[in-house]
């Protein structure tokens, strides 16, 4: 994606980790996930660490229990700063001991020598930190041209969006993806129809729809206090938490809040790509901003009714939402626009209503403010997310992982830096 330009830097910090070997069979008892002994992690990504919490923080955070794991991400861009010999890596310590690492760049760089500088940065970074046997995790194609050079055992591309398809990608986002299909050892997809498009260019692809975490979502059931800045909002309360950029349907949630003044549209998140003057203006709707994620179960237990107010178009088009089942475990009916991952199997199950036009939608929120205190819809939804959750989709791609480096043990053997 385009070179990160925040509006603040980061001080400029250093850190080192101990060095290890590949990780230990021996199981700890703190530790929920199952054990595994694969080798560091190190996750290529677009998305900032401290952003949103969302699947690149369930799966590498579960990692992080057992292993060393590093978050690269995109390069923070100083415009006071023009000499190359500025540039540095800063390290900022998360979850588990989980390394964030951004590479610091003076401005006025050609895309080219920006990647060369921060493969120079990653190499130093990654011979200073011995990490030499290490699985290669990808969320973005365009990490490609800072670390190609670098030799994993195992190379992942977990595809969590069609990101060719969002607002302002670059140009050489296809060409990109195309070359790391053919690194790849295994293929993830965030969603079925992901996988379905995914799986026709690549012959290890393997479907992990979003998943669950249960007992934090669940914590929205509970006696828990409501956020000040919404405990003076009326009810009904009618929710929707997410980024808000071009997949969110403005205009649907403009024409629900004008034909139903009676109800409340709180909306969640942090406004990004989009102008947020173009936003829908009424009485009725409040933008509260982003939230922490461990303060989501405290918002969620004070709506009636939650949404997924997604747009038809390319963006949304192999979107597979998190926050369906994240909704479902709060307890909370669940409309939604006929997004195909949520039609299946949500839909299809009859645990969420399915409405495409504002007219439709607003008489499924009328049967959803009813349906809340259905009995036998609690039991089925409830029913259906215990068969699925984070620790369950992470095991599956550690056990596929596994296999690729059994199958090939001599690949740790080459792993690390290329010399040439």
């Amino acid at each position: 994606m385009p070179l990160s330009n925040s509006a603040e830097a980061p001080p400029r910090t250093s850190s080192s980790t101990t060095a290890k070997d590949l990780l230990s069979t021996t199981t700890d008892s703190t530790t929920a996930a199952p054990i595994h002994n694969l080798p560091d992690l190190v996750c290529f990504a677009h998305l900032h660490w401290d952003f949103v919490w969302q699947r690149p923080q369930h799966l590498l955070s579960r990692f992080a229990q057992q292993g060393r794991v590093f978050y690269v991400e995109e390069p923070f861009i100083h415009h006071d700063q023009t000499a190359p010999d500025f540039a540095h890596i800063e390290v900022k310590n998360r979850q588990h001991d989980l390394k964030v690492v951004v590479a610091h760049l003076p401005a006025g760089l050609s895309e080219d020598d920006a990647n060369q500088l921060q493969a120079e940065l990653l190499s130093r970074y990654f011979a200073e930190n011995k990490i030499d046997q290490f699985v290669a995790w990808y969320y973005t194609p365009m990490a490609l041209p800072k670390s190609r050079h670098l030799r994993a055992a195992v190379t992942v591309y977990d595809c969590m969006d069609e990101l060719a398809n969002f607002k302002f990608a670059p140009p050489k986002l296809r060409e990109l993806e195309q070359e790391l299909f053919e690194r790849a050892d295994l293929v993830f997809t965030g969603g079925q129809s992901l996988y379905e498009a995914k799986s026709k260019q690549h012959n290890d692809a393997h479907a992990f729809p979003s998943s669950i975490d249960k007992d934090h979502f669940g914590l929205a059931r509970t006696e828990i206090a409501e956020p000040a800045d919404q405990a003076s909002i009326p009810s009904p309360r009618v929710g929707f938490f997410g980024v808000v950029d071009e997949r969110l349907d403005i205009e649907l949630l403009g024409q629900l809040a004008e034909a139903h003044p009676e109800w409340q549209f709180v909306v969640i998140g942090p406004v990004v790509k989009i102008d947020p003057a173009t936003l829908p203006s009424f009485t009725n709707i409040h933008y509260l901003g982003g939230k922490d994620y461990k303060e989501l179960p405290s918002y969620l237990r004070g709506w009636d009714v939650a949404t997924l107010l997604f747009a038809d178009n390319e963006s949304t088009k192999f979107i597979s939402p998190t926050k369906t089942p994240e909704y479902l475990a709060a307890g909370k009916p669940v409309v939604s626009t006929p997004i195909r991952d949520v039609v299946r199997p949500y839909g299809d199950l009859n645990l969420v209503q399915i409405a495409a036009t504002a007219e439709e939608f607003g008489k499924a929120i009328e049967k959803a403010l009813e349906q809340r205190h259905d009995t036998d819809w609690r039991s089925r939804t409830d029913a259906y997310l215990d068969t699925i959750s984070w620790d369950l989709t992470w095991q599956g791609m550690v056990d596929l992982m596994q296999k690729k480096l059994n199958s090939n043990p001599s690949g740790l053997n080459g792993a690390g830096a290329d010399q040439a």
